[in-house]
């Protein structure tokens, strides 16, 4: 099973050292390999092996104790940063739902978590949940509940746990439920999901959106459309604002945006986003006007994440759903405003 890579990895290659200091560093080479050897870490070996050269470089040869505590903390800033590459990457690739490659970071990021902050630590749910989420997608639905027991075990154990971490626990909770057909605890994962992400982000946030999203998906397999129509407008609604919020004056401006959003938050955010434009698209009374503002939605999107191509694709489509609707000159100005600022760099 997939979560077995916990135990052993067969397939992974040791690290070649092609650096002037290889000699120096060759008796530790076995230290590295046993490290490279723990799983099949191919989507973040590169990022990773200079930071564990240094990792496993002996402290100095030194009576003084100043310089063995400032060895120390150095190392555990190193350890801090290489479990931070392993959470980003395997963020990554949950959101382009290539679950296989989710593993080997994940489980690199559960094993340095472990290191920096103990076994029984809060900050190991992350790890947990990222674990969880792959073994899902990956149809190793037992193996995601173990990783999901752990996390809860860990939460109960901790006083006074942050409703950051509950959001993303009950949130994942829900993802097994769904998959496994119980609708009606997934909806209740769901909805505390909701609860707490709007405790710490609002409940107009994307972040807490993204429970709403997930509930809506579940009304559809209960065949209830028009719930889950009324939830993908809140989610629109959501995402509408905030963007519109983030763009605001870089049209008329013609200034460069800034990067607002990593790779997988602009991919999770797409796919949601074109997933209620088709839910729309395909609704018995269409509703211009939504997917209208939805495409407006996605242009905004790519023209923050500097993909001029895709905002003026959707952009065009927008411009071109909104024709004849009265009472949208905000919104038209806005999508002409958008084309001209993506045309422009496209000259």
């Amino acid at each position: 099973m997939p979560g077995h890579i916990l135990l052993r990895e067969e397939n992974s290659q040791p690290c070649v050292l092609k650096t002037n200091q290889e000699k120096k560093r060759k008796k530790y080479d076995w230290k590295i390999n046993s490290d490279h050897q723990q799983t099949d870490w191919t989507s973040i070996h590169e990022k990773v092996c200079p930071l564990l050269v240094s990792i496993h470089t002996p402290a100095p040869f030194s009576t003084l104790q100043s310089d063995r505590d400032h060895h120390h903390k150095e190392t555990l800033k190193k350890q801090k940063h290489l479990l931070e590459i392993a959470h980003l990457e395997a963020q990554r690739w949950v959101s382009k739902k290539r679950f296989q490659e989710v593993l080997p970071a994940a489980v690199q990021f559960l094993r340095w978590a472990m290191q920096v902050y103990g076994s029984c630590a809060v900050e190991l749910v992350p790890a947990y949940l990222l674990l969880a989420q792959a073994n899902i997608g990956l149809g190793s639905l037992s193996q995601a509940h173990e990783y999901l027991s752990k996390a809860e075990w860990t939460v109960m154990k901790t006083p006074g746990c942050g409703n950051t971490v509950l959001h993303q626990l009950h949130r994942t909770l829900g993802r097994l439920h769904a998959a496994t057909g119980k609708y009606a605890s997934a909806l209740t994962h769901f909805a505390n999901d909701v609860y707490y992400a709007s405790e710490v982000f609002g409940l107009a946030s994307t972040v807490t959106s993204g429970g709403y999203f997930l509930m809506a998906d579940v009304f559809l397999k209960q065949n209830k459309p028009d719930v889950a129509h009324s939830l993908y407008t809140e989610v629109a609604n959501s995402w509408h604002a905030h963007l519109c919020k983030m763009t605001d004056g870089i049209s008329q401006s013609g200034t460069q945006p800034e990067e607002c959003f990593d790779e997988s938050q602009c991919v999770e955010a797409d796919q949601m986003l074109r997933c209620i434009l088709e839910f729309e698209e395909q609704c018995v009374k269409p509703h211009p006007d939504q997917s209208a503002m939805l495409a407006h939605s996605l242009a905004m999107l790519w023209l923050l994440c500097n993909n001029y191509t895709k905002a003026l694709e959707y952009g065009k489509k927008a411009e071109m759903l909104i024709q004849g609707l009265s009472e949208q000159n905000k919104l038209r100005e806005s999508i002409h405003n958008l084309l001209q600022h993506a045309e422009k760099h496209l000259e």
